[in-house]
């Protein structure tokens, strides 16, 4: 944690540098998109009870690329059923409840998810869904984060209790709906 924690610290420092230096904010250096607790713990609040939940809170043109933020919950389960986004990388910071989360791998019986569908429009852009063969199994609960790189299948084995995490989502190609 200490190592997080001066990584972190190192990072806002040369950031801090570089904003120093960095000239005054036009259309082409836009300000930063708030998100309050508030707002999280709403997204929170409005999940169905158990199902899978995945709702986008902000997804932004962060100058050449989009970046989003959502709220996932999903409740137990053991039955693997996975992803694969074609574009679009994933960060995920566990909130509450346990799972363990498959990655990597093939994905099997692989079938595109419609294109035109809210989810490929406003999640997770051009993705695929199947099941995994082989990958990486990683128990995960409170306070662990994942990156899962575009084209990286992913799904949960088995989730013991109801797992809710944030997810930051990477759209290089400007492909999923601003919000």
């Amino acid at each position: 944690m200490s190592k997080l924690v001066v990584t972190v610290l190192a990072g806002g420092t040369l950031w801090a540098g570089v904003s120093a230096a960095a000239p005054k904010r036009t259309q082409d250096n836009p300000p930063a998109t708030y998100i309050s607790a508030a707002d999280i713990l709403a997204t929170i609040a409005k999940a169905p009870e158990g199902r899978v939940s995945d709702q986008q809170i902000r997804h932004i043109d962060a100058g050449g690329h989009n970046a989003g933020v959502g709220v996932v919950q999903r409740p137990p389960t053991t039955s693997l059923g996975a992803i694969r986004h074609h574009k679009q990388t994933e960060v995920y910071y566990v909130v509450s409840g346990r799972g363990t989360l498959v990655t990597g791998g093939a994905l099997s019986n692989a079938r595109d998810l419609d294109p035109e569908g809210q989810t490929v429009r406003t999640l997770t852009g051009p993705s695929s869904v199947g099941g995994i063969v082989g990958g990486e199994r990683q128990e995960i609960g409170p306070g662990d984060m994942l990156i899962i790189p575009a084209g990286s299948p992913h799904g949960f084995s088995e989730i013991t209790e109801t797992i809710t995490y944030i997810v930051v989502r990477v759209d290089p190609e400007q492909l999923v709906e601003l919000k």
